[in-house]
């Protein structure tokens, strides 16, 4: 398999990855193909677009302002576009509309408010994210139809893509790449057998795709991405959107950490850091998926730790990031990042192993020191439930991410330490990872029916 680190990680908008990034993408599409079909069929004039929210999509599409995506993608916008845009008086803006243009002389009606149906019944089989896009006619007939799964990340199947998988993955084959690894034995051992890093060899297979320019600068831009919006979280106060009222902690902390940092630790500060990152996400702003908006502040706090505090270099960065990329690739290939269908272990999780390899790396792990590192990192969140307070990324994502970077960073640390031989590997922990998620309650895994979600006493 192969997923280009710059897939992995991409720039966008919050609150969420796959219920806000996911359908804006979809809806975008859906758009296209209409746009396609109109000019390529005699249509009724009378037209009507339909989106229907099925599962989790349904269950906390409202808290994730997944309908506002929707009515974001249709009009044409796309989640990188809209990163430095002031999304919400644009969505204000559209939320009103009653149309969409699809030509210079065509329109189709469209009301967010109206035409944005969540659907609790049953959920496709398929994956717990799905979304049904219709075309109508005049008569209510739909004249065309495309159905979407949002699968973890920003990433969209189609249903015939869907369908046609072992899994619900969209990745390109590895067999061009000179190191086609699709587990952590097969990464390592190739590294091994190569003496090259876990990325060089990454690198390596980016250049089947891109000139080493063209990756350098992407990833650079990545880092960039999170350093902004690292800082923009740090000196943000006030209350987070939503029913729940929250009020911003990160800017609070930083300043205290600042005033006096010959108390603070080193989890004060990556509690700042990563606090920071998933509250402009909650806000929906600008954020990169690392691998999931839900858990997007894990890698960029411990990046940010080692860059400020350690004096990383920019060359470091990258090296942090392929590795954690090569990572993040196995786990979505062999289970899933998707919080709807493995819980937050398959988000947060995955993050905190991603940010242990990569961290392990540019502290000069051997091969083996990093899969060690990302497999005590991921052990010590199988079972976390997904269950947001109010279908709101916020509690307890925002805290969690902290937590996140502080086993992201005791996980590489210990394998820093150690000789790189562990009884668990980290492929058998990915497979203990997908197996909970199958048999945990659809209760705990971003439906806000259980859990904390429905823990809340009321005075």
């Amino acid at each position: 398999m192969f997923i280009s680190v710059l897939e992995l990680f991409k720039i966008g908008i919050g609150p969420s990855s796959s219920h806000t990034m996911g359908p804006m993408v979809a809806a975008s599409d859906f758009r296209n193909r209409t746009q396609t079909f109109v000019a390529t069929h005699e249509v009724d004039p009378d037209l009507h677009i339909r989106c229907t929210l099925k599962g989790s999509l349904a269950f906390t599409g409202k808290g994730h302002a997944a309908d506002r995506a929707v009515a974001l993608g249709l009009h044409g916008y796309s989640p990188e576009a809209l990163a430095d845009q002031p999304v919400s008086e644009l969505t204000e803006r559209l939320w009103h509309s009653r149309s969409i243009a699809l030509n210079e002389t065509l329109s189709a009606r469209f009301c967010a408010a109206e035409d944005v149906v969540f659907d609790r019944g049953r959920p496709l089989p398929q994956h717990p994210n799905g979304m049904i896009f219709e075309l109508l006619d005049h008569s209510g007939k739909a004249i065309l139809a495309e159905t979407y799964f949002s699968i973890g990340g920003g990433f969209v199947n189609t249903l015939a893509e869907i369908s046609t998988l072992d899994a619900p993955l969209k990745m390109e084959s590895a067999t061009a790449c000179p190191y086609p690894f699709d587990s952590a034995d097969s990464m390592v051992r190739m590294a091994d057998d190569s003496g090259l890093s876990i990325a060089a060899i990454k690198r390596l297979n980016e250049h089947t795709k891109m000139t080493d320019i063209a990756l350098d600068n992407g990833l650079d831009a990545i880092w960039r991405a999170m350093q902004v919006c690292l800082e923009k979280g740090l000196a943000v106060e006030g209350i987070l959107p939503g029913s729940l009222n929250l009020p911003r902690r990160a800017k609070v902390l930083f300043e205290q950490l600042q005033a006096a940092p010959a108390e603070a630790n080193l989890n004060d500060w990556l509690c700042a850091y990563a606090m920071a990152v998933n509250e402009e996400n909650a806000a929906g702003h600008m954020v990169v998926t690392a691998p999931t908006n839900g858990a997007a502040g894990v890698i960029p706090a411990v990046l940010y730790y080692f860059t400020r505090h350690e004096n990383g270099t920019l060359e470091q960065v990258r090296d942090f990031l392929l590795t954690a990329a090569a990572v993040g690739g196995i786990i979505k290939h062999r289970s899933s990042i998707s919080g709807a269908e493995v819980g937050c272990q398959g988000e947060v999780g995955s993050a905190a192993a991603m940010a242990a390899a990569g961290l392990c790396a540019v502290r000069g792990g051997s091969p083996q020191q990093i899969e060690n590192a990302a497999e005590i990192a991921l052990e010590h969140h199988l079972g976390m439930t997904c269950d947001p307070v109010g279908g709101l990324v916020q509690v307890p994502c925002i805290e969690r991410n902290g937590f996140g970077a502080i086993k992201a960073f005791t996980a590489a640390s210990l394998a820093k330490r150690g000789s790189g031989i562990h009884f668990m590997p980290l492929d058998g922990c990915i497979a203990a990872m997908k197996q909970t998620g199958l048999e945990m309650s659809v209760k705990y895994k971003e439906t806000s029916l259980g859990g904390l979600a429905v823990s809340i006493t009321e005075c």
